[in-house]
Parts: structure tokens; sequence; C-alpha cells
């Protein structure tokens, strides 16, 4: 079977939430301590979600922001369709509903469609969208 594994990061995620957590940083040093709580969530939202690693194993389709804590997968047997798409503005970035059923994204517009079987579909944010799309046609096992 052919395995897939890549790593995109949240380049513009990151670089705002760590500005973010200067600003509420300073401000809680000379405006009020209350800013000080925010900070330390805004370091945790880059650790959580600063990245998004998807992979294909072991016949399963799995992605995972971060370092794994949310994280998702499905089973290639289980998967009926999968394409390139490309999100707009209003859709954006993280996880949220979109008009390709759920999306997981941290950058950019390119994404991969994927319908299952029993009608369900998500996307997926990716960099790499037609090689993603390539490995899903290819590598799904006979059902």
């Amino acid at each position: 079977m052919n395995n897939y594994k890549h790593t995109q990061r949240g380049t513009v995620i990151i670089v705002a939430m760590l500005i973010m957590f200067v600003i509420f940083l300073v401000l809680g040093i000379f405006v009020a301590h209350e800013f000080f709580i925010t900070a330390p969530l805004l370091l945790l939202g880059v650790c959580l979600f600063g990245t998004l690693t998807i992979e294909i194993a072991d016949g399963e389709l799995r992605w995972r922001f971060g370092p794994g804590l949310i994280r998702k997968h499905v089973a290639l047997a289980d998967i009926a369709t999968a394409r390139v798409v490309r999100t707009n503005f209003l859709e954006g970035w993280g996880i949220h509903y979109s008009r390709f059923g759920w999306l997981y994204n941290v950058s950019g517009s390119d994404a991969v469609a994927v319908t299952l079987r029993n009608g369900k579909r998500f996307a997926i944010g990716t960099d790499e969208p037609e090689v993603l799309t390539a490995k899903l046609t290819t590598t799904k096992p006979p059902v």
C-alpha cells in the first residue's frame, strides 16, 4: 500500500497569535493584569492549531492538528470520492462546518473534499491537494 504523510504549517495563524500574545502580555504588564489570562491561551492555540498533519497508512486517512490532541480518521474503504476544491475567504481556517461538510484547515484555500459511502462529507485543507487526491484514489483498498 502506498503511504503518505505531509504536515502543513499555518504560518499566518502562528504569526498572528504570537503577535497577539505579545500585545496581551504588554497590556497585562502596563494596563490590567486580566490580560495575562489571555496570553497563555494564545500560546496554547499556536501549539494546538499551528500545523495540520495528514497521513495515509494502515488502510486509513488520518489528520491531526498540532501534537494530535485534535485528530480524526476514516477507513480508506469508506471513501467514495475525493476531489480538489478551493475554499473561500468566509470558510477561513480552523475546524467548522462549510459547504463541503466539516472543514479542517490551517492555511490557504486549497483542500480535498471527501465524500464517504454513507453520504457524510468533509474537507481537509492542504498545500498539496493534487498529491493527496491522487494518493486517496490510488490507495483505496478494494471493497
